[in-house]
């Protein structure tokens, strides 16, 4: 019998078997280990005694809701988009079998290149490798959001209900859970917003959490070999994905937070990555302009909530990455320019 090593999350006997029934020859031991920074569904590396490396994937440790952390469902999107121009790993299975775990998993394959995921990695590359990572970006969304959703049975994914209202609704009510304080700014936004929803003419499959630290890019092209983390995934409005790209694409003189990469020589600014994005598709700059706003409010609802957890919980008060109201603030104020200029 092969050995295997422990792992927080993981049976590894069980692991073990279930790759024996799904055909996955390895040798020796496995060894499994915590990959990415998240702290939503949990990533391991798993590897042998041989040159084998596959994923792991399963949802976080604890008491979870009933609909969140589907890590089925995000294997049936990656799956569904194999044989597509879109770039994802592999899936090589999917456990829904207590006899292996009493939360589903996922299997996929290990895929080579460059992560980029903190600053330290980002400073490590050159000025022209920063450029062609950041350019591959606007391009794979373009092709994400070129899927035939019929073709490839994704069709019933979600609900087909205006994109824009359904987001409103829901971080809306986000926002009214986890505030801290009264912030009139954020609310007046949150009435533009409304009252300034363009129409949706078309509904395709959205990533719903694509930036640079959820993507792997080949080592010597820069061009994206791997989009990854599709657990927000869902059908919409396209420009909301790319909106939400350019909310995280800091420029210099500007609160990054703790992962400020796309301040750093040779990362485009968002003009020119929203060039890229709508030369390629199309697409409307005007209703682009919205999205941008309500990323960077989106983003502004976001951290409000990690900051309420992290006053709620004084372990984790003091952890590494925690928003600060100036950085909250500044995202509001962002976007309320933003807005100014586009005219809502």
């Amino acid at each position: 019998m092969s050995e295997v090593s422990t792992a927080a999350g993981v049976d590894p006997d069980a692991v073990a078997g279930w790759f024996d029934t799904l055909g996955v020859e390895y040798l020796g031991r496995l060894r499994f280990e915590r990959m990415g920074l998240g702290q939503s569904n949990l990533t391991y590396l798993v590897t042998d005694a041989g040159p084998g490396r596959w994923v792991l994937r399963r949802p976080p440790l604890g008491t979870l809701l009933a609909s969140a952390h589907d890590v089925a469902r995000e294997a049936r999107i990656m799956a569904a988009l194999e044989h597509t121009a879109v770039p994802v790993p592999r899936i090589l299975g999917v456990a829904e079998d207590p006899a292996v775990s009493d939360v589903a998993m996922v299997l996929m394959e290990f895929v080579d290149g460059q992560i980029i995921d903190t600053m330290e990695i980002a400073r490590s590359l050159t000025p022209e490798r920063r450029r062609a990572i950041a350019l591959s970006l606007p391009r794979t969304l373009a092709e994400i959001h070129s899927v035939d959703i019929e073709g490839v049975g994704l069709g019933d994914l979600a609900s087909r209900k205006p994109y824009a209202a359904r987001q409103l609704k829901r971080w809306a009510g986000q926002w009214e859970k986890s505030r801290t304080r009264d912030l009139p700014e954020l609310d007046d936004l949150t009435r533009r917003l409304g009252a300034a929803i363009p129409h949706q003419r078309e509904i395709t499959l959205v990533h719903g959490d694509f930036h640079l630290r959820n993507v792997i890019a080949d080592r010597d092209s820069g061009v994206l070999v791997a989009a990854l983390d599709w657990e927000l995934s869902t059908l919409g409005e396209p420009l909301a994905d790319m909106g939400s790209l350019l909310a995280y694409w800091t420029e210099p003189g500007e609160d990054g937070g703790d992962f400020p990469a796309s301040t750093l020589p040779g990362f485009p600014d968002r003009a020119e990555m929203a060039g890229t994005y709508l030369g390629q598709t199309g697409r409307d700059p005007d209703a682009l302009r919205y999205w941008h706003v309500l990323g960077l409010w989106k983003l502004a609802v976001i951290a409000e909530g990690v900051m309420r957890r992290a006053m709620d919980e004084p372990q984790n008060r003091a952890a590494a990455g925690t928003p600060t109201v100036e950085r909250i603030d500044g995202l509001v104020h962002t976007a309320r320019r933003i807005a100014d200029a586009a005219g809502f």
